[in-house]
């Protein structure tokens, strides 16, 4: 069966795992439009290349492959993020699914696994090697069950940002925003960055999950 190709990218710092791995995306028909060994070539490069999918070694020699993840999963649009690691533990897992990865996938996957992870990370499914993906769910009751901050605490959005961060959720662009709502890119950025400020959060990711979790997304 025939499929879309993908544009995506590949950090790892080992030469012979990062050509592997591109070989084998390009031999099931995908675009492997950059690589990169290092994690500040890799969020300088994706700017440009704008891949669909970034598959990142967590394991890098200046900054982290969570600190890569926080970047793309930050950019607009958004890169979806597939970690390929060779570490399973717990705390690597978590911070990078809090970064923003959307896939959590280890090196001792098999050649088809690796590609249908490929697949699922692009169309937003929530992709993790057999046995993470309890310890992730496992984490996220456990935040879900943490008392809640009174709501004299919580932040007051005005009925813009509010409005911003509604279509955010929804999954437009600072640009589809801005025509939408008849106004500039860099003003759109603005109430982006002040809501972000408000709520403590650290880029859009953390942000439409928020929305999400408000319901935003479905009005």
């Amino acid at each position: 069966m025939s499929e879309v190709p993908l544009r995506v990218m590949v950090v790892d710092d080992h030469p012979m795992w990062r050509e592997a791995v591109a070989r084998d995306l390009a031999e099931a028909g995908h675009e492997v439009v950059a690589t990169a060994g290092e994690g500040r070539a890799a969020v300088r490069i994706a700017a440009a290349a704008r891949p669909r999918v970034a598959v990142v070694d967590l394991q890098l020699p200046d900054i982290s492959g969570v600190e890569v993840t926080r970047h793309l999963a930050a950019a607009d649009p958004p890169v979806r993020v597939l970690v390929l690691s060779a570490s399973g533990e717990q705390q690597d897992v978590l911070e990078a699914v809090k970064a923003g990865a959307t896939g959590y996938l280890l090196k001792s996957a098999g050649r088809e696994e690796f590609l249908d992870a490929v697949r699922r990370t692009a169309a937003g499914d929530a992709v993790f090697t057999p046995g993470l993906a309890g310890l992730v769910l496992g984490e996220y009751r456990r935040l879900a069950a943490a008392p809640a901050r009174e709501d004299d605490d919580a932040p007051r959005l005005t009925d813009r940002e509010t409005e911003v961060l509604r279509l955010v959720a929804k999954g437009l662009t600072y640009k589809q925003i801005a025509e939408r709502l008849v106004l500039s890119h860099r003003t759109v950025q603005n109430h982006v960055q002040n809501t972000l400020g408000k709520l403590q959060l650290h880029n859009r990711v953390e942000l439409v999950r928020y929305a999400i979790e408000k319901g935003l997304d479905e009005e």
